[in-house]
């Protein structure tokens, strides 16, 4: 199990992480979740070490985290950091080599992981000739070649086609079955509330809200009736609706705990209904709920740091010049 307690890191007057924990267990794939510069790179770079932190502790399986045990992580960085001019197959070996393995080791599982994400045919092409798409692959291909006990994924569905995506998804899901562990974040809430079993939500650099996807959605205090006719139907019901441009598709918002069936037997009363549902709002709308700016108490003041679209944008600017 990952244990990240009390992550703080600061640059200057601008706080990057205050205080973030949260756990990832073998065989569940937790979504890190926030606006842009709201800590997530910077917590999955704390947990790799490449973040010094100023407060905090990362934990594996109740020991501490040294190079030996992130020998046995995955990391896949919303950067590309690949040598662009090496050839694909060359590139996964030389870093299966990095990982620990023998020559034939990494050999062996760089093919698999070649024709497992549709790069085989590309083996030897240069890294740069690849689209960003297959690029992406690759550095999938990269997080997976040393059999990881733990998946750090920061915005690895970036750049996919839907065919990818479901790839990716299904080798996501394979993973955490045979017992490890995934951090990811992601933009695309709809593929993280398809894959994650719990969720993050980091904004200024505290964690705002955390826990199983279905129950935050259930704890929301509203629920959608949502009511599709066959045809254009005016529907004005007792309580107020809303409905798109050719008023077949309309949405009422209830209270959790109403009883929506009066409202759907008057829906059926003024025309032919095809379709409905009754649901709690979904992620994406739970995530905006929590991170408007004045749901967040005590926002960080970024003082002199200007122009700063990320967090990252900081690190990079404290560490320029220095030696790596």
């Amino acid at each position: 199990m990952l244990e990240v307690e009390g992550l703080t890191k600061r640059y200057g007057s601008l706080v990057a992480l205050d205080d973030v924990g949260f756990v990832v267990e073998p065989g569940h794939i937790v979504g890190l979740l926030g606006p842009n510069g709201a800590g997530k790179t910077t917590t999955m770079r704390a947990i790799m070490g490449l973040v010094a932190l100023d407060r905090g502790d990362v934990a594996w399986r109740g020991g501490a985290v040294d190079g030996r045990v992130r020998r046995r992580f995955g990391y896949m960085p919303a950067e590309r950091g690949m040598y662009q001019r090496m050839g694909v197959r060359d590139h996964l070996v030389y870093y299966g080599r990095l990982s620990g393995f023998d020559e034939a080791a990494a050999v062996r599982s760089t093919d698999l992981w070649l024709e497992r994400l549709g790069l085989a045919d590309r083996a030897d092409d240069p890294v740069q000739t690849l689209s960003s798409g297959n690029q992406q692959r690759v550095q999938l291909a990269l997080a997976l070649l040393n059999e990881p006990e733990l998946l750090v994924l920061d915005e690895p569905f970036s750049g996919l086609d839907p065919v990818a995506v479901d790839v990716l998804s299904a080798i996501l899901r394979e993973q955490v079955g045979d017992g490890a562990a995934l951090l990811l974040s992601s933009h695309q809430l709809d593929l993280v509330a398809d894959v994650c079993s719990r969720v993050v939500i980091v904004d200024h650099g505290q964690v705002v809200l955390r826990g199983d996807v279905t129950d935050l959605r259930a704890a929301s205090p509203i629920r959608y009736l949502e009511v599709e006719f066959a045809r254009s139907t005016p529907w004005d019901p007792p309580v107020e609706v809303r409905t798109d441009d050719d008023d077949r598709r309309y949405r009422a918002t209830l209270a959790a705990g109403s009883d929506a069936r009066d409202l759907l037997a008057h829906a059926h009363a003024h025309g032919e209904v095809t379709g409905y549902s009754f649901a709690p709002p979904d992620l994406s709308e739970v995530f905006l709920g929590v991170v408007g700016r004045s749901t967040v108490e005590d926002p960080v003041d970024v003082g002199n740091v200007e122009d700063v679209e990320d967090v990252e944008d900081v690190e990079m600017a404290a560490t320029e010049g220095t030696p790596t």
